[in-house]
This record gives structure tokens, sequence and C-alpha cells, in this order.
């Protein structure tokens, strides 16, 4: 048994105290949202001081790309939209469909690490072949993908810029991965959180000393300068976290 058990179930004695609102079809919109927000906003502090504190700009990947208000907002008020109208529906019939089963007991440490990362790994597999796809197909890119595409220099609130489809079916692998893996729902929501975490960084325009593509070593992890690339060049760097399938496919750019 791991030493860390009983921070787990620490953890999830808590949540179970939440019991209400884990049961609620309110609940997996407002997790998602709240957690994306929350993470987003030390990002969007930074976005707000770059072009006054020479200091943070020195770790923006592309200096002289700047965000405003007006941009901050409109990628602000498409998420809200998109978790209204599209995502919040779905997860009231996935409340029918599946109810919340919850256990007393958490999950062992090792277990719940090593779950966590094959849902990563799984989603990364996934999201690069949905990638891919939408790229080298036209009529996908210009149908669905494009829109995520509106910003060639990527900032924080850019991460969740995008159509309902992509939107819905990036979802769905992130929702379905844990289910398929037979996860404890603490471990899902600790994934969950990874994820979200995980796709902000990507997302947020800095190369910061302590990003987890400096912690991860041998160059397996793109991190921020590899999905920034991929926004300025279209071309390459189509997984969005791992650097194994674009080297494997001969689409990995280093700059």
């Amino acid at each position: 048994m791991s030493t860390q058990l009983p921070l787990l179930q620490s953890l999830w004695d808590w949540v179970l105290t939440h019991d209400a609102w884990l049961h609620s079809p309110f609940f997996p919109v407002l997790f998602s949202l709240g957690a994306y927000l929350l993470l987003c906003l030390p990002y969007v502090v930074l976005d707000l001081l770059s072009p006054h504190v020479e200091l943070i700009r020195r770790h923006k990947i592309q200096e002289r790309s700047h965000v405003s208000w007006r941009v901050m907002w409109s990628c602000l008020a498409h998420s809200l939209y998109n978790h209204a109208v599209f995502i919040f529906p779905l997860t009231v019939l996935h409340w029918y469909w599946r109810r919340a089963s919850l256990p007393a007991e958490a999950p062992g440490a090792l277990r719940a690490a090593g779950d966590a990362v094959a849902c990563l790994l799984l989603f990364d597999f996934q999201y690069f072949v949905w990638h891919t796809l939408h790229h080298k197909v036209p009529w996908l890119y210009r149908t669905f993908h494009k829109v995520h595409h509106k910003y060639t220099a990527t900032f924080v609130l850019s991460t969740e810029y995008s159509g309902a489809w992509e939107t819905l079916s990036l979802g769905f692998f992130a929702a379905v991965n844990p289910m398929i893996l037979g996860c404890h729902p603490l471990t899902e929501m600790l994934f969950f959180v990874l994820n979200i975490a995980l796709s902000v960084e990507d997302h947020c325009g800095y190369d910061l000393p302590w990003a987890t593509h400096h912690l991860v070593p041998f160059g397996l992890y793109g991190g921020a300068p590899h999905h920034d690339l991929h926004h300025l060049k279209f071309k390459s760097n189509y997984a969005p976290y791992f650097t194994h399938w674009d080297r494997l496919f001969g689409t990995l750019h280093e700059d």
C-alpha cells in the first residue's frame, strides 16, 4: 500500500462530503469550467502585465504579440457560450445515462497515478489522429478546425476558442478514456484537472523556466513552444503534449 494513500483518502472523504453536488447534473460542466478559468487566471495576469514588464515579455514565445482586453473578452465569451449551449445539455444527458457511483475508498496512489498517465497518453494519441486529419483534409479544416487557428500567437484564453464540433469531440475523448480504463472517480477528476492544466499551459504563450516541457527529460514533452509553433506554422506538431507521435510520423518541428 502506498504511503500516500491516507492523503488521497482524506481528499476523497472531503469530496464525498459534497455528495449532493457530485450527483447534480450541473457538477461536470461547473467543474470543468471552474478548473479552466482558475488555471487560466495566472496567465491572464501575465498577459495584462507583459506590455509593461520587460521581465515577463522576455518569457513570451512571440515577444511582439500582445493580447487586448477586447480579444480576451471575445475568447472568454466564446468559451462560456460553448459550455452553456453545447456542453451543458450533453452533460445532463450523460447524467441521466450514467449516474455516478461513488465508492467509499480512494484509489491507491500508484494506481491513481498510473491510470491518470494512461488516460493522458491515450488522449494524446486520440488528439494526434484527430488533429492530423483536421489539417490534412481541407474540408475538415475549413469546416471545423479553422476557428481554433484564428490566432497565430497563442495566449491562454485561446485554449478553448474552438467550434462546437471540436469542443465536443475532444471533450468526448477526455470523458470516455477514464471509463474505458475503469478509473476511480477521484482519478477521473484528477485526470480532468491535469488535462485542462496541460492544455492551458500549451496555449499560454510563455516559455517559463518551470514549465512541464523543462521538467520532462529527453525532449519527450513539447509544451507551449511546441504548440505555439504549430499555430504559427500550421503543418507540424499535431500532438498536444508529447512528441513521440510527431517524431514517428515525421511531423515534429523544433525551432
